[in-house]
């Protein structure tokens, strides 16, 4: 006579993910509630430490090239018009000309080799006439910007003083002009193109083509 056992009604879980219910393997489903591993989220940039810093020293260093630019342009100028021998004592739009093409020279070297070394364009002739161009093109519009402001306050909004003046331009039309030239320089004038990347942009698609699309 056999004896009467009833099958077990606790649910074991075996290895592997499976429940045994009565011995008769069952799989185990994951509860709609367990929430899915969520991707991590981007760190802003004023949280992260590192990169934070990199823009902090990258403005320092803008900021020196362009105060070592100015010292340049006001001292050439100077120097050309009242240092020894008055080169150019009478002709102040020539010593401004000539100032401002020579400090424009010495910021460009100073943000392609140190400002945004890392983001410079590749060592060809080429490239650094394109990017020159470029960096003069945005300083004459930053300039623009500086004659705009007080444009505006001394025709248009009627403030006529001294001070007023100073303020349009060489506060409000600075800062502007300013704000304008780094952004350009950062996002325009220098934007990492290498050797590799203009070699690579030269090659027909089909040449570029992954080594494992080919037939073999």
């Amino acid at each position: 006579m056999r004896a009467n056992c009833p099958p077990p009604t606790t649910a074991t879980t075996g290895p592997m993910g499976v429940q045994r219910n009565g011995g008769y393997p069952r799989l185990v489903t994951s509860s709609p509630s367990a929430a899915p591993n969520e991707t991590p989220r981007a760190v802003p940039m004023w949280r992260d430490r590192a990169r934070l810093w990199a823009w902090f020293s990258e403005m320092m260093r803008f900021g020196t090239v362009g105060l070592i630019a100015f010292v340049v342009d006001t001292g050439l100028f100077n120097l050309l018009r009242f240092g020894p021998g008055e080169l150019l004592g009478h002709k102040p739009l020539t010593a401004k000309v000539v100032s401002v093409t020579v400090a424009v020279l010495v910021a460009w070297l100073g943000n392609r080799y140190w400002t945004f070394a890392a983001k410079r364009s590749r060592e060809t002739a080429a490239a650094r006439s394109r990017e020159l161009m470029q960096f003069a093109l945005v300083n004459v519009a930053g300039m623009a910007i500086g004659v705009g402001c007080l444009a505006v306050s001394h025709y248009l909004l009627g403030f006529t003083s001294p001070l007023a003046d100073n303020i349009s331009a060489n506060g409000v039309g600075l800062v502007l002009g300013t704000i304008f030239r780094y952004l350009a320089y950062r996002y325009w004038v220098f934007t990492s193109v290498t050797d590799a990347d203009a070699e690579q942009a030269d090659i027909p698609a089909a040449a570029r083509a992954p080594q494992a699309d080919l037939p073999r």
